[in-house]
């Protein structure tokens, strides 16, 4: 027992420095298990990279921003249209108001006038002037026509307070309407931004390459000598349509060297003398709805459920239309499009 004990002293003599050295390791091996976990956790190159989008997907992105320029064009349109009846509103208030304002200072003057004759001819005075009077009659034919006056004073009086009301009311008018003609060019400026920048991104040299090399938009544009049968007011416009073939398509046109595809109906026609609005919306209201089965020459064709697109019906199955930004008018088919219903305009 006193050996061992001995034994275990001298060994702890001996090792009282090297177990130091030996904790020193230890801590290095920590630091470096530490640095080798940090190193794994970090992607190292382009194997860890987030991967690109493949052709395909870039594709449909185009897609969704070529639906959502159109979409936000229909909208522009829309909104375009609102601030033209928005003006013509604010017009109209306008001149109601200089007419109220113009009634308001003639009645004021008028009663102002009455006002001043009843104070000289009225009050105490016709009574003093009726019992000094050596002419009776006289002074009651003025009395006659003083008691005139100032009924007509008593008139012109309310007269003036429907005025100024009028006026009050045609001046809360005027502003309204004007308060929403600005409304309407913020919201106005605010989508046409936002349509630009999606232009821009759809034009950018990615999407453009990443387009083409997916296969798309599709054939190449051609004229199109179709025959049109018929010589009313429909065919004639269908016929005109197809003299703009191979024109661009750009937002918010209305022609003569671009259409959008609302703008392309409007002008073919206008052409044959019938207005439209410049939006697929009021569009769709303009005439009376036929069935697929129904559709003949210059019938109005729309798409998707929001009716964001229309072309003009051809027959067989065929339609002219702006189709989209980068596009130019063409002909296409009808097939395999979300198809939501016609609008006879003309026969």
């Amino acid at each position: 027992m006193k050996r061992t004990h001995h034994g275990g002293g001298k060994t702890a003599g001996k090792h009282a420095r090297p177990p130091e050295r030996s904790r020193r390791p230890h801590r290095f091996g920590v630091v470096s298990v530490t640095i080798a976990a940090f190193l794994i956790a970090i992607p190292v190159g382009s194997a860890s990279a987030d991967p690109k989008p493949s052709l395909k997907e870039l594709a449909k992105r185009v897609e969704k921003m070529h639906t959502e320029i159109e979409t936000l064009s229909e909208q522009y349109n829309g909104q375009r249209e609102k601030l033209k009846t928005a003006k013509k509103a604010a017009e109209a208030a306008k001149k109601t108001l200089a007419t109220s304002e113009a009634d308001l200072a003639a009645k004021r003057a008028k009663a102002a006038m009455l006002a001043e004759n009843a104070y000289i001819t009225g009050g105490l005075g016709r009574v003093l002037a009726f019992t000094t009077s050596k002419d009776p009659d006289t002074f009651l034919d003025r009395a006659a026509t003083t008691y005139v006056l100032e009924q007509q004073q008593g008139e012109a009086v309310n007269a003036v307070t429907k005025a100024r009301a009028a006026a009050e009311r045609a001046r809360a008018g005027a502003k309204s309407r004007i308060d929403e003609v600005e409304q309407l060019v913020d919201e106005l400026g605010g989508k046409r931004d936002k349509i630009t920048k999606l232009v821009t991104k759809v034009e950018s040299n990615l999407f453009s390459r990443a387009l083409g090399e997916a296969g798309r938009p599709g054939t190449r544009a051609t004229r199109v000598d179709l025959p049109i049968v018929g010589a009313g007011k429909a065919a004639q416009a269908a016929r005109w349509a197809l003299t703009q073939q191979l024109k661009p398509y750009v937002w918010g046109a209305e022609g003569p060297s671009s259409y959008d595809c609302s703008g392309l109906v409007m002008a073919a026609y206008q052409r044959v003398g019938i207005s439209l609005p410049h939006y697929t919306g009021s569009q769709w209201t303009a005439g009376r709805h036929v069935t697929r089965s129904e559709m003949r020459v210059g019938d109005l064709v729309f798409f998707y459920g929001d009716l964001h697109h229309v072309g003009i019906y051809l027959g067989g199955g065929m339609m002219v239309h702006a189709p989209r930004t980068g596009d130019v008018v063409r002909i296409a088919s009808l097939a395999n499009r979300p198809f939501a219903g016609a609008v006879r305009i003309a026969d």
